[in-house]
């Protein structure tokens, strides 16, 4: 299916993209939070290093489907995540379009959503982005440029949250409410000078401070 990114009047600026209902976006995000209460016990460390307004450029670990979702409900702001294409589609293809998610090709150039991405940071806007590209163990090991792309191209400071609990050892037994546990860390700002070498060092910083909240979760994880 092939989804088209609305486009909105010239010089508009809104912390979402053009076509998305903001009071959908926010029912959402409400809905979000409360149905995974049930479902999951989760655990929130942080919280009051959230900017609550202007530019943010939110990286996270990923290792389970669940994690965009449980971000979405949980960050008291507005997000706007870029999305694997292959989510789109169907009826989710318009519901993800409404409340203002982006839609992204892994390895291939596509200039739309990042224009839209950057138009939403310009906007005061929070972009949520998995800087690995794919679940995975979750433990941080590599990162795409992407994320601080978009930090250096519009001064936003990239905020740094990683999630364990959600994942499931391969061939593991179904889970009754696991804890789960969210460590946001302390925004980091990135310089915008430079070319491909600073943007590859940029992504560098990016990746090592996932790892490093990792690292700093499993050992809260481990005493609590």
């Amino acid at each position: 299916m092939t989804v088209t990114l609305p486009r909105g009047p010239a010089g508009e600026t809104s912390d979402l993209p053009p076509g998305a209902s903001p009071r959908l976006h926010d029912l959402c995000r409400r809905a979000g939070s409360a149905w995974l209460r049930p479902v999951l016990r989760v655990r929130v460390h942080g919280t009051d290093r959230i900017p609550g307004t202007g530019p943010l450029v939110l990286v996270a670990n990923h290792s389970a489907l669940v994690d965009g979702p449980l971000l979405f409900g949980l960050l008291g702001r507005r997000v706007v995540f870029l999305v694997k294409h292959e989510m789109f589609r169907g009826p989710l293809a318009v519901a993800l379009v409404r409340i203002g998610q982006l839609p992204v090709r892994r390895g291939a150039t596509d200039p739309a959503p990042l224009r839209a991405a950057v138009a939403v940071l310009r906007g005061g806007g929070l972009v949520g982005v998995f800087p690995e590209g794919t679940r995975g163990s979750g433990d941080v090991t590599a990162a795409h440029h992407g994320a601080a792309w978009l930090a250096r191209t519009t001064g936003a400071p990239v905020l740094p949250v990683v999630i364990r609990g959600t994942r499931r050892a391969p061939g593991g037994r179904p889970r009754i409410r696991p804890r789960v546990d969210v460590l946001i860390g302390a925004p980091l700002p990135l310089s915008a000078d430079g070319g491909r070498a600073e943007l590859s060092a940029a992504t560098e910083t990016v990746r090592a401070a996932l790892a490093g909240l990792v690292a700093e979760l499993d050992d809260l994880r481990s005493t609590t």
